[in-house]
């Protein structure tokens, strides 16, 4: 089949059209896609064979966030030892929610925190490394980051208005 020029710049404007809407979800410091991967199926119901009801989740939750898992740990085991597809579906709250109606809920939020701490690993190498770049962009990258979500912490009140990101302060916190 023969086909013209024309035709072919609209099928490849077409299809970049359709790739640049899949590609909008990018990495934040890389140009990489980032959009492979597992996704949860979309439903709004628990499914019949999960064994679980919603009071019992929420005591599964308390039992666990005692034990001093973090939520992202919470949820893992859930998911891999008890078999609960999502405590969402099946409780209508978030694990955060769960553990915040408990007076169970950290200071910070865990994310946060998370980054926190990876930045301080970061620095702690590069005061061993002095001539090691890669890591310096690396964390500076992780610092923009913290700032940035913690921006979104203060505007949403989860942290007080004076909250800011200093490395020296936040190594104590970090490490508790």
């Amino acid at each position: 089949m023969f086909v013209f020029r024309s035709e072919q710049r609209t099928n490849s404007f077409s299809n970049f059209a359709k790739l640049q809407k899949v590609v909008s979800i990018a990495r934040m410091h890389s140009r990489k896609g980032g959009t492979s991967g597992s996704h949860r199926p979309d439903t709004k119901e628990a499914p019949k064979w999960a064994e679980y009801k919603t009071d019992e989740v929420e005591k599964l939750i308390v039992k666990l966030r005692k034990q001093e898992m973090s939520q992202a740990m919470i949820g893992t085991v859930l998911r891999d030892q008890y078999g609960v597809p999502s405590v969402k579906i099946i409780t209508g709250k978030s694990i955060a929610k769960i553990l915040k109606e408990n007076d169970m809920a950290s200071k910070f939020p865990e994310d946060l925190m998370f980054m926190i701490k990876h930045a301080n690993k970061a620095y702690e190498h590069i005061k061993l490394n002095k001539k090691d770049k890669h890591s310096w962009r690396g964390l500076v990258l992780i610092e923009s980051k913290i700032k940035r979500i913690s921006k979104y912490y203060v505007a949403s009140k989860v942290l007080p208005a004076d909250w800011k990101y200093e490395r020296a302060k936040l190594k104590i916190l970090a490490q508790a």
